[in-house]
């Protein structure tokens, strides 16, 4: 009883203590700056992304991060390239293969090789899971010619979604239609090649004690822009989704600095590109060695009430590591509560920026409260910071930061994603 009355009021205290920082007036000036008709809908493609990005790098350097790898900018910057099909063709064996069998995404607008050219040649058999298996060869810094069963020919030609949009890079890969494994090739394609320039924004708190041990606390930035109108309105504001998890990045970054003690490097990054295919995240987990991630935060959607009421959230893949159960642990005797994801068959912990890392093993999970059976506003133009709740917001920022507070001193370390279960 007593030792449950000293938990309350150590909460209580920190509470009174974060107040400072965290508070329902600072979450609301930040909400409503990014969630503002001024952003236009923070759309990734459009020049409107930029005056986020720069508004959020101002309250990084407000607040006295430093930038990744000491950088002249708190901007990550990396290039997209679209490819648009030309032509391709391939000879297999001395044979000519139909065009309709061959799929080749490259960021180059000209490739032409042989059995000479270095491609690591691998397959994809029979029973397989076609697109999963055709995921590990795409943008992976290696050039691969893979060959795919014919029992695939049905939806071999799906294979062009990976050219939507890729990163640039030197490396290749195409995939062939084949019954044979050819021991001579030509393969030769061309494509019309649009390049974008993206950025991440990132912040960095170096550790005390523990600097090449990290801790990231993440959300994106972007949204969907303009779009079809809705009661007149045409700027999806975006502002639970996710100017909230960006907010909260913010107000952790601008308290964590406060205190000064943490002990493992911490990052904060705000992810561009997430609606467009969680290619922010994507670039950024590149820049890991993912061994050296102990934890991720990663925060969307916190806007409104959880099913569960106020004071709760839910952790995404919450039984893949026992993350949750050390944030629970640190949170006993207050009223807030996290729960482990409620909507398994949305399959969240594979549809937001955290499952790159934790695809390679880190425990990254998303931090929600969004009611994704029944979320009024979600990916409308009526996502607007009228319909959120700032003091609610502010208390699911206080509870990640007591929560987080034992894995950034580097006293607990979350167990790691079992790479072998995932789907």
């Amino acid at each position: 009883m007593v030792t449950g009355l000293l938990t309350t009021i150590t909460f209580f205290s920190f509470a009174q203590d974060t107040d400072g920082i965290i508070n329902a007036k600072e979450v609301e000036r930040i909400e409503k700056t990014l969630s503002s008709n001024d952003m236009q809908g923070r759309n990734a493609f459009t020049p409107a992304i930029d005056k986020a990005a720069d508004f959020i790098a101002g309250e990084f350097k407000t607040i006295g991060l430093q930038t990744w790898n000491n950088s002249s900018s708190y901007r990550q910057e990396f290039t997209m390239v679209t490819p648009k099909f030309i032509s391709a063709d391939a000879v297999l064996d001395g044979t000519p293969a139909d065009g309709k069998s061959i799929v080749v995404i490259t960021s180059q607008p000209g490739l032409k090789i042989n059995e000479q050219s270095g491609f690591e040649k691998v397959s994809i058999k029979a029973g397989a899971n076609l697109f999963q298996e055709a995921y590990k060869y795409v943008g992976t810094g290696k050039n691969y010619l893979v060959l795919v069963d014919t029992s695939f020919s049905k939806n071999f030609l799906r294979l062009t979604g990976f050219k939507r949009n890729l990163f640039k890079s030197a490396t290749s890969t195409i995939f062939i239609l084949t019954v044979t494994d050819p021991s001579k090739y030509e393969i030769e394609a061309s494509h019309e090649i649009a390049e974008t320039k993206l950025a991440n924004v990132v912040g960095v708190l170096p550790g005390k004690t523990k600097a090449a041990e990290f801790v990231v606390f993440s959300g994106h930035y972007d949204h969907l822009g303009i779009g079809k109108p809705e009661n007149g309105d045409s700027i999806y504001n975006g502002a639970n989704d996710d100017a909230a998890g960006t907010t909260a990045v913010i107000m952790l970054a601008k308290y964590f600095k406060a205190q000064g003690n943490n002990e493992r490097t911490l990052v904060f990054a705000a992810f561009t590109a997430e609606e467009e295919g969680g290619f922010g995240s994507q670039y950024f987990s590149k820049q890991f060695d993912a061994a050296k991630v102990m934890a991720m935060f990663n925060i969307e959607m916190i806007g409104t009430e959880s099913k569960w009421g106020k004071n709760s959230a839910y952790i995404t893949g919450y039984e893949k590591t026992d993350m949750g159960k050390i944030l629970e642990k640190n949170l006993e005797g207050t009223q807030f509560k996290f729960y482990p994801d409620p909507y398994t068959t949305e399959q969240l912990f594979y549809r937001s920026d955290n499952a790159t890392l934790a695809r390679l093993g880190v425990p990254a999970h998303t931090i929600s409260t969004s009611k994704m059976d029944n979320e009024p506003n979600y990916h409308k133009a009526s996502d607007e910071i009228q319909t959120l709740d700032m003091d609610n917001m502010a208390m699911i920022i206080k509870a990640i930061a007591k929560s987080s507070g034992s894995i950034v001193s580097g006293n607990d370390t979350p167990s790691r994603v079992n790479t072998a279960e995932l789907r």
